[in-house]
Order: structure tokens, then sequence, then C-alpha cells
């Protein structure tokens, strides 16, 4: 039989698109970056038993998998090579036990995270992390890369909420890592291992995530600076200060006006704003009365020219929803890349006016957000699609923004990967002897290097 045929006998007709008219919709993730290529099928396993088959006769015939969930990543990490199985999770999406006791739940990696939240949420719980694209990004697709998002300044990214992983390896066997116990440390840490590491050692079919208690609805402070020097001052200040609001996010001034021509309002920054720092408290009560205005007393200590206080939940989340839209608003002028860069508290203002200068030297706008609380940065470049010329401008400014934040003593990517598009900064960041670590570990887990090659290194 041929590689299809044996794995619709495994999955089931329904689940084995050959295709190619649809194959090619699975054949890359959101970066446009990436190279990719075409796969011989696309397979939609409902069951761990059913990965396992479809491991078993990959690994037989010698054919790569590449892993995907909802294809929302930002590098490359799920994007088809010539000849590959690609493995889509999304039918593995339910929700197997939510634990109100002991605080915990089991899912599948094709559960969508906002779905999740939802759940959880009807009792009384809370999963903290949100990507920006929370709204269709899957659980394993944020495992698969330790996604994180706007709550990282309190709650930590993905890795932070999971207690232990089900694992496909390139042998078709099933690893289980982790445990459900608040504490444990029989062992290496295999589910830290796991998580990050883009489907080149194993498939994840099965994850155990913490719960926390339902926040308070969160109180909002907004804050308009002159210049990027005074709202990264402010930053460091904040976080001298002790406080740790469960979200902080700072915008420029391109990232403000893109924002507000595409809400039709005005953000109240004002003429001449140059960046907005945006905080929220869900301690509730006192306790977060007491941080905003803490925050609030050090962003006009820190030179900003507005700084304003709200506890109206609708409020806030309009004020918030201005800072999600930012990638979507971009479009009004263009197609964007987003840059994905963490760098030390201290030195934000420093990359942002990196970001500055590195737009006027290749004539594109570069509209800078991030997660103001724990550093990570997302520059965007905006770029006409059908210039060749504006494209590789577009290219070299996302490689010099990667020079900058390491210049800064930070990281290539905070949240969003390596993938295929940052392989040689990997090399760079890490050094030769900390490859040599990680293809030891890619050679003992996938000798036959089926899992996703050509990812991370």
């Amino acid at each position: 039989m041929t590689l299809a045929e044996r794995l619709r006998t495994a999955l089931g007709a329904d689940a084995v698109i050959t295709d190619p008219a649809v194959t090619s919709s699975y054949e890359r993730d959101m970066m446009p970056l990436a190279p990719n290529g075409s796969p011989l099928a696309v397979v939609l396993p409902s069951s761990t038993a059913q990965v396992q088959a479809v491991v078993r006769i990959c690994a037989e015939l010698g054919v790569p998998i590449v892993p995907r969930g909802a294809g929302s990543g930002l590098s490359g990490a799920a994007n088809a090579i010539d000849g590959c199985v690609m493995l889509v999770t999304t039918r593995m999406r339910e929700i197997l036990e939510i634990d109100a006791d002991n605080r915990l739940a089991v899912v599948q990696p094709g559960v969508v995270n906002l779905d999740f939240r939802d759940a959880v949420e009807k009792n009384g719980l809370f999963y903290p992390p949100d990507p920006s694209s929370y709204d269709w990004c899957t659980i394993g697709g944020n495992v698969s890369t330790n996604a994180g998002g706007l709550c990282c300044v309190k709650y930590g990214v993905t890795t932070d909420s999971v207690l232990g992983l089900e694992v496909v390896l390139a042998d078709g066997e099933v690893l289980r890592t982790g445990r459900r116990t608040v504490k444990g440390v029989a062992g290496y840490d295999l589910t830290k291992l796991f998580i990050g590491s883009e489907g080149t050692l194993g498939v994840v079919t099965e994850i155990t995530v913490a719960l926390r208690p339902l926040p308070h609805a969160p109180g909002t402070t907004i804050a308009a600076f002159p210049t990027i020097e005074a709202a990264g001052n402010a930053v460091s200040r904040i976080v001298r200060e002790g406080v740790v609001p469960s979200l902080m996010e700072i915008m420029d001034a391109t990232s403000i006006k893109a924002a507000e021509e595409y809400l039709k309002t005005e953000l109240g920054a004002g003429q001449g704003c140059a960046a907005l720092l945006l905080c929220q408290s869900d301690a509730g009560g006192e306790a977060a009365r007491h941080e905003l205005e803490v925050i609030e007393q050090v962003c006009h200590a820190a030179g900003a020219d507005l700084a304003y206080t709200t506890h109206d939940l609708a409020e806030g989340q309009m004020l918030l929803q201005a800072r999600r839209v930012v990638l979507t608003a971009l479009e009004l002028y263009g197609t964007w890349l987003t840059d994905d860069v963490c760098v030390p508290r201290t030195r934000i203002a420093e990359l942002l006016t990196g970001c500055e200068r590195i737009s006027q030297e290749c004539g594109l706008r570069i509209a800078v957000v991030g997660h103001a609380g724990d550093g990570n940065m997302h520059p965007t470049i905006v770029y006409d699609a059908s210039s060749d010329d504006e494209f590789a401008r577009a290219r070299k400014a996302f490689d010099d923004i990667l020079e900058v934040g390491l210049g800064l003593g930070g990281t290539v990517t905070g949240e969003h990967g390596v993938g295929k598009i940052k392989k040689d900064w990997l090399e760079r960041e890490i050094g030769p002897v900390g490859m040599r670590v990680h293809r030891a570990v890619k050679a003992a887990l996938d000798p036959g290097n089926l899992f996703n090659p050509g990812s991370m290194f």
C-alpha cells in the first residue's frame, strides 16, 4: 500500500488529505519570511492512538512529520517541508478533565486557548497564558512555542502553567512527563524540555495544566509620555517599587496612531505623545487601588504628560482593545512583519530608539508594541508585499532589530520561537557548546530526524 492508503486505513478516509488544492492551505503559518514546502499528505488524528499510528507508519517509510496546531505561529515552525506529512492536531479538542479541588485540568492539544479559558472560568478558575491570537490559537501550539501573552508580567509564560505532558516519541511509544502534584522533583524535568521544542522532539497529545483562582475584574491605568526615554524610565521605576501589575504594555507613537485610526477613536494621548503605557491590576479592592495609585504616581514622576486610572471594567477593556488591535490596524498601511525580541526591562527605551533609527534607514514604517513588564517587544515592519525591494528592506530591518536586541543583552525570541527564520540567530545567541547539547538531545530522542527537520537548527 502507498503511504496515503496506509494512513487512511489507520485514521479513516476523512482524516487524510492529499489534494494539493487543500493541503496547500496547511503549508505555512503567519510568518511571511519563513520558507515552506509542499506536504505529501495532511493528517488530522483525533486520538493519541491515531497519532501513534501516523508516527509508526512514517518512521517505517522514512517520511518526516511536521506537527501543526491552528497555524497562528510567527516563526515558520509549523511550515511544511517537501514530502512531509503534516500532522494537524485541531481535531484533538477535548477538555478531558477540570479538577476544581486540585486546580488543574487535562486537555488535548487542539483545544482553543479562549475556549479553554471560558470553560475553566465557569468553575471559578483562571488559565493565565493569553497570546495575542488567544481567540484561535491552540493549547498544543502554545506548548510547542512556549507562548506568552499580555499577562506574563504577573503569571509567566506557558511553561509556568504546565504540570505534565503526554508525548508520542519517534518510535511511536507514549511518554508521560511531569505530575499532578504541586511539587515534584523525581528525575529530569522532561516537561520543560518538550515545552518550546517546536515539535522537534515528539508530538504532544495531552497537556495537564495548573489553574489559578479567578482574579478580580482589573482596574486600568494609562499614561502618555513625551519621550520614549521617559516611558522606559517609568517601567524601570515601577519594577523597582515592587509593584507587580497583571499587565503592563507599551505602545509607541506609530502604534498609537494606527490603533486610533482603526478604532476611529482617540486614546487621549494628545499631540506629541511618544509612548503610551497601559497597566492593569487584578488584585481587587484596596490592593488594586494601591497598585495603580503607585503606578500613576511613578508615571507622573517619570515625566508623563497624562496618567489616568479607571476601575470601570468596560472602559478598561476599551483601552486594552487599542493594544490588542495594533497588528490588525497596521494592515491599513500595508503588509506587516512582526519581530519578537526580549531585552532587560531597563533597556526597553534603547530598543525602541534603535527601531526608530532602523525605520529611518530602511524607509519603512516600524511600529513597536510589547510587554513592558518583561521586556518582550514586538517591533512590526510594514511594507508593500508587491514590491520585491520593500520586502528585501523589511527582511533586513527584521535582522537589524535582532542585532540591536542582542547588543542590549537580550534574546532573539521571547515567545514566538526560533522556527525556520532564526536558526542562525539561535547559534549566535547560545554558542557552539549550546548547539552541541541541542543536537545531542535531538539525536537521542529523534535519531532518524523524523520530527520537524529544519526547524530550530
